[in-house]
């Protein structure tokens, strides 16, 4: 079992791996990158779901932000390769926080994101 100073050194100190280990060339010889927002509702604020969804994030190999929202939601942004962020949108869909409990998630595929290098928790 991994030690309470382990995990939190790995929060504060994560391995930020290089986004080129995420992006492949696609047949038809461009990038192949998926970039999605993802809203969680649910009991998703003050369980720890933001800091389960990072940590996710680091071993799954994703990098974007998540942040909680004033309506009670958990707003996600990530991008990487499309069998990663689908293994992470499964993830968040069963609640990375075993203390949470996500009601519903929200989607949506979207190119204009920016590209993120590392994956953080804001606010």
């Amino acid at each position: 079992m991994r030690s309470f100073f382990t995990t939190v050194k790995e929060f504060l100190f994560p391995v930020i791996k290089p986004i080129e280990s995420s992006i492949e060339d696609n047949d038809n010889g461009g990038i192949s990158m998926k970039k999605v927002s993802i809203r969680v509702t649910g009991l998703v604020q003050g369980v720890g779901f933001r800091y389960s969804t990072k940590l996710a994030a680091d071993q799954i190999g994703v990098y974007g932000i998540v942040r909680n929202e004033s309506d009670g939601s958990v707003y996600i942004e990530a991008n990487g390769d499309e069998e990663k962020i689908d293994k992470f949108i499964e993830k968040i869909r069963n609640s990375p926080s075993p203390s949470g409990q996500v009601d519903s998630i929200d989607v949506d595929e979207l190119s204009s994101l920016p590209v993120r290098y590392k994956f953080t928790i804001s606010n």
